[in-house]
């Protein structure tokens, strides 16, 4: 009897302690389980991260590659930009020459034209008109007058004007004055700065040119004031000087010897039929 409660005490206490283990692997089973769980869950926030960081990988590269994009097109705009402008200013000077050189047609013309008319006509007073309408058209002169030298007084008198009366310019002696040195020495005259208020004098003009047949001076031009619209002299107007200087001169030269020859022929033509009446 002793001996049978000694092995049930013992299967009881072995069983307690199998008990006892068996809660202590229960117990570390879940704690295990739990533990798995809390890495379960890393892993998927461990995943989600990497997914992120990949995506945001795969984003900054496709921005460096839209930025790399954005750069060359900006170098390709920089250089058609580049290209345009050297256009553009190969444009603007294709439009300058092309007026430059419309410019140069016209005065060419002009001085034809000038040229032509100078010489169209062998009248005396038909040239001092032509000579005029130049001055006025071409020029754009307002006031002004044509002085011819009077060779056994040696001073110029004025045969034509415009804007003012002939009897108002007074005759000039060879060499006095601005007037009679040009006619003296051939040189050209013209006014450093042209004062549009200033009242015209009528022995300092803005411009005095001589008319020349080679060294021989015949005359000259006076200008002492020029249209509103004109306050200076252009290139062309210093041809126009020039042409002046030697088509006008031979033109006055021309006409007024064959205007004296006529006269002379006819008070010639008058006497023989007087005598041979």
């Amino acid at each position: 009897m002793g001996d049978s409660q000694e092995k049930n005490g013992s299967i009881f206490a072995r069983a307690e302690e199998f008990l006892q283990a068996f809660k202590k692997g229960a117990e570390f089973t879940q704690e295990l389980l739990k533990e798995n769980e809390k890495l379960r869950f890393k892993v998927v926030q461990l995943e989600e991260e990497s997914k992120s960081l990949s995506q945001a990988t795969g984003a900054g590269e496709a921005q460096k590659e839209l930025v790399k994009k954005i750069s060359r097109l900006e170098e390709e705009k920089k250089e058609l930009l580049g290209r345009y402008r050297e256009v553009e200013s190969e444009n603007r000077d294709f439009a300058q020459r092309y007026v430059e050189i419309e410019e140069e047609n016209n005065n060419l013309a002009n001085l034809y034209i000038a040229s032509y008319q100078l010489h169209s006509t062998m009248d005396f007073k038909d040239v001092l008109q032509i000579i005029l309408e130049i001055i006025i058209n071409l020029i754009g002169a307002e006031k002004f007058g044509i002085l011819l030298l009077d060779e056994k007084a040696k001073e110029l008198q004025a045969m034509a004007t415009e804007g003012i009366d002939k009897e108002e310019i007074p005759p000039v002696k060879v060499g006095d004055g601005i007037i009679g040195m040009v006619s003296k020495t051939g040189e050209s005259y013209f006014i450093d700065q042209i004062n549009e208020q200033e009242e015209a004098n009528l022995l300092r003009p803005i411009v005095c040119i001589p008319l020349k047949i080679k060294e021989h001076i015949i005359g000259v031009i006076v200008i002492y004031k020029l249209l509103q619209q004109k306050s200076k002299f252009v290139e062309v107007d210093y041809e126009l000087f020039t042409l002046l200087a030697g088509h006008a001169a031979t033109a006055i030269f021309s006409s007024k010897l064959y205007s004296e020859s006529e006269r002379k022929l006819t008070t010639i033509q008058g006497f023989i039929d007087l005598l041979t009446k």
